[in-house]
Order: C-alpha cells, then structure tokens, then sequence
C-alpha cells in the first residue's frame, strides 16, 4: 500500500510540473471526488464520509462515519451503527458518538468510480481554464504574437491561434481594410480585451486599434518604453494614416526625432508592421492652439481661434495654397486632427470663407476648395455616427440572453462573501447579471449559475431575498415607465 500510496503522489508531482497546476488543488479536487464515490456508493451524506490525504507521510485514508443509536432505533446501516454492534467494536461507546469505519477504495462500485474520476479530470480542466484566463488575461491591452490558422472567405472571419492564450477570432470589422490573410501567416494583433465565459476565456482583438500603434512604438522607441517619452493621444483610420501626439519628459530629448529615429528607421519599421500605413508624429502641448496648428501638419496654420461655447470648438485660418492639404483627401487630414485634439475643427483660407457672400466670383479652384469644405462636412457628419458610444451589453445568467448593462440587475458577492443585488452598478465584488424577471432568477437557481459564478453555495435565504429584491427594482422599473407615458 505504501508503494502505492508514494507512486499515487509521484504521479500528483509530475501532473504538477507537467500543467503547472499545484498539488494541493489536485488534492482537494481529489478529495472531492472521494468524497461523492463514497456518498453514491453508501448513500450518506457529506458528514458521514471522511478523507485525509498527507503528501508529506504519505498518509490515504478514507474513512465511513456512523452514529451510533440504540439497537431498536436503528434502520441505516452506513450511516448508523446500534449500539451492542458498536460497543463490541469499543465497549466504552455510548448512543451519540461516532464510529470511524476504514474502507477501501477498490470496494467502490463501478458508477462511484467512474463519477470520481470525471470530477478530478473535471477539477483538471477547471484549473488548465483558469490558468489560461490568467495568462491571457495579463495579455490585456498588450500586442501578441498570432499565427493565422482557418479564413472564412463568405463571412470575413479570420481564427487565430494565440499560443498559450488559446484561439480567438478576428471579426470583419477589426480587420485592417486591404489586408489578405492567409493560413500559417504569422500577425501582430492587440488583445482589447478578455471575457470569462463557461467554455473558458473569449479574447477580443483587434488590427484596427490605436493601442496597436502604441505598442509597436514602445518596442521600437526605447525612451517611450522606459518612460522618457510618453503617447499623448493616437487618432487613427486602419489601413491608410494614423496621427500621434508624443511629449518629453525630458527637455533635452526631442519626442518628435526620438519616435522618428536616426534616418527614419523607427517609424519605418512601425510602418512596415502596419503594412504600409502613414503615420504622422507632431509634438503635444498643454497650449491648445499650439497643439491643434502642430495637429494639422503637413499644413502651415496661420491663426487659430477657440470658439466660445460648452462644445469644444475652433476655427483655424490656413494659407490659401495649403487649404487641399489642411483638409486632407476626402478630409482626412482635418478629421483625424479633430479625434487627435477632441475639437471640432473649421478651416478657412486665409483670404475669407468661401461662399460666405453669394455675389463673390468663383473660380475654379475655388469652386474645388468649396466643394473640399462641403464633402468635409458630410465627412464629419458620418464620424460624429461613429463615435456614438457603444452601448455595453451583458449576458443573464438565466435565460442566457444578451442585452444591455443597463436594462439587467447586478448581483454581486462582495470581497466579505455577502451577495446582494447592486442597483447602482458599481459595488466592489465579482458580478453576475439578470434580467429585472423571476423567472430568469429560477433559471438561475435551477442550473446553479450563481454558485459556478461565484465559486461558493448560496443558502436559499438569499435567493428569496434576491427575489423580493428583483420584485422593488421592476416594480420602480414599471413605475417609472408609467410617469414617461403620463
């Protein structure tokens, strides 16, 4: 048994190196699923099954613990032993003490068996996920190494293989517009951001991000890495131009030439990794006016007027010749100043705004500059649509349906181990949604969503008082609603 016992934790050491998951969770893990092949093989209750497992002596005892009753009371014989049995065993046993029985693994039944090696390979899997989420999770908002291994021609999906931090999938839309993938092809990608779900960690990623700029720049500019330059601001259109504000720490370091690099080498090599995509590098300053003519190169600003009013606005004069090239094609240039700067920016050339007086001749070059301005307008009326804020949506935990954050209730167990509903939304603790429904809330309890999310059990007592809580935030809900109408 002892030769047997040592190879048993041979074996706990070497899954423990091989999968870096410690011994101590294996052990409880496996413990558990002891416990549950005694409970169906003997059917008792948790209380009346004892484990001990020492990796230090080597010690594996499994142990059935019976009350012991008067003779007449007696009826269950796993979990009660009568007394005249029990005192043969010790004389000195009396009706409510325990008798501490030793069995033998190998009289376990074939189902007990088989269910206790599906919860320590189940504990096995849990923790390789959680070790995966780990990992990948420290990976947020940084730039990965990916390699291209399946491309859906009709939807536009591109699967990626991430190493360690599993697959993760590269929708149409974060694709940089131009680029071809194919199988085996090997891309940076900037990880957005990583969501737990119950078939392990779901990772978004992006080509079209700005903070891949960013990033690529930390590895290529040693002074924005170790602190001496820092990005201020990044406007970006995959693909075609990218804008980035850049300021020094130090006065004697330039951050325009620092990102630049000798003979360009920097930025070229950033540029290379984005396929080719233009990037401008201006000088950030806290003088507004300073930042946005810098904002506006390759033009030359001859004046800048803030606007007053609560909206962030400005109006900057620009030399006649250099008006096409402050706007940009299609108005690039002007757009990605406006994101770099957070202004709403109008230009104008510097002999008066076309079209402002109607008896003013024309000629075709203006005519070019005045449909440049209108085609600027249209421009800013499709980004102002874009950058309408996304609305954060979640998923119940009942009914498994998506909707918004806001139109869910949070049920969030606190660091003290409390549960609770959040109404406000920002209670420091681990978080769980529900549609404002009861019948979502018996789903949940029904599949146990809560105790999986929250890793602990949750008495009944909370969930009726999670129920009478989910009742006042619909009954508000439907309150509110009827003072719209009215």
């Amino acid at each position: 048994m002892a030769a047997a016992n040592n190879e048993f934790f041979e074996a706990l050491s070497m899954l423990e190196h091989e999968r870096g998951i410690t011994a101590e969770y294996l052990i409880e893990k496996i413990k558990a699923a002891i416990v549950i092949a005694v409970k169906k093989n003997y059917e008792v209750e948790d209380d009346h099954v004892m484990v001990e497992i020492d990796p230090n002596t080597g010690k594996f005892n499994v142990a059935l613990i019976q009350d012991v009753v008067a003779d007449e009371d007696w009826y269950d014989e796993h979990s009660e032993i009568g007394i005249t049995e029990a005192q043969h065993i010790r004389k000195s046993y009396q009706v409510g003490d325990r008798v501490v029985t030793p069995l033998k693994t190998k009289d376990f039944g074939r189902i007990a068996a088989q269910t206790a090696k599906h919860v320590i390979r189940q504990g096995i899997r849990e923790a390789e996920r959680s070790q995966q989420l780990s990992e990948i999770q420290s990976r947020a908002h940084d730039i990965v190494q990916a390699t291209v291994t399946r491309v859906d021609p009709e939807k536009g999906i591109v699967a990626l293989d991430l190493g360690k931090g599993g697959e993760a999938i590269l929708p149409r839309n974060e694709q940089v517009p131009g680029e071809v993938y194919t199988a085996g092809q090997m891309l940076q990608v900037y990880i957005v951001d990583v969501v737990a779900s119950e078939r392990g960690p779901r990772v978004m990623i992006s080509r079209t991000h700005p903070g891949l700029v960013k990033r690529l720049f930390e590895l290529e500019v040693p002074e924005i890495y170790d602190g001496t330059v820092e990005v201020k601001a990044i406007s970006r259109e995959a693909g075609a131009r990218t804008k980035m504000a850049v300021w020094s720490k130090d006065a004697n370091v330039n951050p325009v030439s620092a990102c630049i690099g000798p003979h360009g080498d920097r930025v070229a090599a950033v540029v290379e990794k984005l396929g080719g995509e233009k990037i401008d590098i201006v000088k950030w300053s806290e003088d507004i006016s300073e930042f946005i003519s810098a904002a506006l190169s390759p033009a030359k600003v001859v004046k800048v007027e803030l606007l007053p009013g609560e909206t962030k606005s400005c109006r900057v004069t620009v030399p006649d010749h250099q008006l096409s090239l402050a706007i940009g094609n299609k108005g690039q240039n002007v757009r990605l100043c406006a994101h770099l700067t957070g202004y709403n920016i109008d230009i104008r050339p510097e002999s008066g705004y076309y079209g402002e007086e109607d008896e003013t001749p024309v000629s075709y070059t203006h005519l070019r500059a005045h449909e440049t301005l209108m085609n600027l307008n249209t421009c800013r009326r499709r980004e102002n649509r874009m950058a309408q804020k996304k609305i954060p949506a979640r998923q119940c935990i009942g009914c498994l349906t998506s909707r918004p954050k806001k139109e869910l209730v949070r049920v969030v167990r606190a660091p003290s181990g409390e549960i609770s509903i959040d109404p406000v939304g920002k209670k420091p603790g681990r978080g769980a949604y529900l549609c404002p429904d009861a019948a979502c809330l018996a789903k949940a309890k029904k599949k146990k969503a809560l105790e999986r999310c929250f890793e602990q059990p949750v008495p009944a007592e909370v969930y009726d008082a999670l129920a009478q809580q989910l009742a006042s935030v619909e009954a508000e809900k439907e309150a509110d609603r009827d003072g719209k109408e009215a």
